[in-house]
């Protein structure tokens, strides 16, 4: 069987009103970028490899040539950990001792 890949649209939705995790922006701009890793052939990386990133970061992360494929890889997971420590911070993100299901409930 293939494996699913994560995914949730209310945890995407959360970038909206953020400012972005690499240069701090607050312009209107900021999304859930996917990380560049675990994807390939049409299909994004987990929901749970995201970072709130403004466009212009957005696209040197994506397009962009002034980092390497190796700095990349670790902005995205130092992005990534920034995203997370916030939505964590904020609230949105809740740690349980039991598996839930994308709607939060127990499962």
């Amino acid at each position: 069987m293939k494996p699913t890949t994560y995914r949730n649209p209310k945890l995407l939705k959360l970038a909206d009103g953020q400012s972005c995790v690499s240069c701090g922006t607050r312009d209107g701009t900021v999304v859930s970028a996917h990380s560049n890793q675990g994807k390939g052939m049409g299909i994004k990386a987990s929901d749970a490899s995201i970072m709130h990133l403004c466009h212009q970061c957005h696209t040197e992360y994506d397009q962009g040539h002034q980092m390497s494929r190796y700095e990349k890889r670790e902005f995205a997971e130092k992005m990534n950990g920034r995203t997370l420590r916030r939505l964590l911070e904020q609230g949105h993100l809740v740690v349980s001792l039991k598996p839930v299901d994308n709607d939060g409930l127990v499962i």
